[in-house]
C-alpha cells in the first residue's frame, strides 16, 4: 500500500501580481494536502524444504560423505532416502539443518579407494547361484540423524548419530526361502575359513605377508552343499611372505606413511567335495587412509568390536570438535522436536484431506519422506 501525507504553509499576503496588464490581489492561507505514505509489508517466510529438493539432496550428500569419512570399519554406505529435513534460521545466510537419512550398505569396503558413486549397493535378496556358490550377502540398512550448518552457501556437519542393522531373516525368507543368512563373525567355521584362506594366499604370494585386519561379512549355506563364504580386510606387513615363514611374529603392519590395505573374499566348500577359493585385492598406499584397530578410542565413537555380530554396526556418534553447537544431547533434543513437528504436520494434512475436493483433483505429494533410490527394507 502507498500513501503520503505532506504539510506545508504559505503566509497570507496582499501583494499585487501583475499578469497580462491585470492586477490581482492574492490572499493565501495555510493548506494541508494528503499524499500516500509507503508502509513496508513483512516478507512471507520461505516455504519449507521438501526432502527431494536440490538443497536437501546437497545437504544429504555432504552428510553421507562425512559419515563414510568418519567410519573406520565395515563398508561404505549410500543414500537410499531422505526421511525428513528441518531448517532453523540463525541469521542472514546462516541456517541449522537437521536431517534424517536412510542409508544402505554398499559392496565397497571402507578402506577402498573406489568413489562412492561407483559402489554397488547390496541387493535385498539376489538370486543364488549354487553352481558357482556366488552368494551375495543381503542388505544392511543405516539410520542416521545429522545436524549441519549452512553459512553463506557452505555446508558443514556439526554432529551425527547413526546405527545400522541387517535385514531380518524373516524378510529374507519371504523373498528367497533358500538363501543363507549372515553368520556371526566369530562363528567357528567362519574363523577357520578366514584363517585357511589367508594361509593359502600367503603361501603362494611373492609380495608382502598379509595380516588380517577384520572380518567384514560371512555366510554359511547348508543346502544343497555345505559352503562358507567370507569377506575380510587385510594389511601388508614389513615382511615378505618368505621372511614370515622364519618368524611371523616379527611381521608388523607397515607404518602409516607406507600403509597398504586390501580386501579378500574366500569360499570354502565342505560338502559334497572340499575346495577353497581365495581372491585378494590390494589397494596400494593411500595418503591419509588409516585403519583403527577395534578397541582403540576413535573420534567417531565407533563400536569397539563386531565380534558376535553379523554386520559392522554403523555406530557413529560424532561431534565436530570445531563446531560451536556440537552437543550430542542437543542434536537428539532437536531431532525429537523436529519429529514431533513432523507428526503434527502429518495430522494437519490428514485433516485437510477430509475437505471435499473437485472432481479430478490430484493432491501434491508430501514434502517428506523423499523418494526411495534403491529399495525399501
Amino acid at each position: 500500500m502507498w500513501s503520503y501525507h505532506v504539510e506545508f504553509s504559505i503566509a497570507e499576503t496582499n501583494s499585487v501580481i501583475e499578469h497580462d496588464s491585470t492586477q490581482t490581489n492574492c490572499a493565501l492561507t495555510s493548506l494541508k494536502i494528503p499524499l500516500p505514505i509507503h508502509k513496508a509489508v513483512p516478507a512471507a517466510p520461505p516455504a519449507p524444504l521438501g526432502c527431494d529438493d536440490p538443497e536437501s539432496e546437497a545437504a544429504a550428500e555432504v552428510a553421507v560423505n562425512y559419515i563414510n569419512g568418519h567410519s573406520h570399519h565395515g563398508y561404505k554406505f549410500a543414500l537410499n532416502r531422505i526421511e525428513d529435513i528441518r531448517v532453523v534460521p540463525q541469521g542472514p545466510n546462516n541456517d541449522i539443518i537437521f536431517l534424517e537419512l536412510d542409508l544402505l550398505e554398499t559392496k565397497c569396503p571402507i578402506l577402498s579407494p573406489t568413489p562412492l558413486a561407483n559402489c554397488t549397493v547390496r541387493s535385498f535378496a539376489d538370486h543364488v547361484s549354487t553352481e558357482h556358490y556366488q552368494l551375495d550377502p543381503k542388505a544392511v540398512e543405516g539410520d542416521c540423524d545429522v545436524k549441519l550448518q549452512k553459512v553463506d552457501g557452505t555446508l558443514s556437519v556439526l554432529a551425527s548419530k547413526c546405527h545400522s542393522h541387517a535385514d531380518s531373516g524373516e524378510d529374507i525368507r519371504k523373498v528367497c526361502p533358500d538363501c543363507p543368512l549372515l553368520a556371526s563373525m566369530n562363528n567357528t567355521e567362519v574363523l577357520e575359513t578366514v584363517s585357511a584362506a589367508l594361509n593359502d594366499y600367503n603361501s603362494k604370494t611373492t609380495e608382502s605377508y598379509l595380516r588380517l585386519l577384520e572380518i567384514g561379512r560371512a555366510k554359511i549355506q547348508y543346502h544343497p552343499g555345505h559352503v562358507v563364504i567370507t569377506e575380510f580386510a587385510v594389511g601388508a606387513t614389513n615382511c615378505s611372505a618368505e621372511e614370515a615363514k622364519a618368524n611371523v611374529g616379527a611381521c608388523q603392519l607397515l607404518p602409516e606413511d607406507q600403509s597398504n590395505f586390501g580386501f579378500c573374499t574366500a569360499v570354502m566348500v565342505k560338502r559334497p567335495s572340499q575346495e577353497l577359493q581365495v581372491d585378494c585385492q590390494m589397494y596400494g598406499h593411500q595418503p591419509g587412509v588409516t585403519y583403527i584397530h577395534p578397541g582403540q578410542d576413535t573420534s567417531a565413537g565407533l563400536a569397539p568390536s563386531a565380534a558376535g555380530f553379523t554386520n559392522h554396526n554403523l555406530g557413529l556418534a560424532h561431534n565436530n570438535p570445531v563446531a560451536s553447537e556440537s552437543s550430542s544431547s542437543e542434536i537428539l533434543r532437536s531431532m525429537l522436536s523436529a519429529k514431533s513437528v513432523t507428526k503434527r504436520a502429518v495430522a494437519e494434512a490428514a485433516q485437510r484431506d477430509k475437505v471435499p475436493r473437485p472432481v479430478g483433483f490430484v493432491p501434491p505429494p508430501p514434502p517428506c519422506p523423499g523418494k526411495i533410490r534403491h529399495f525399501d527394507i
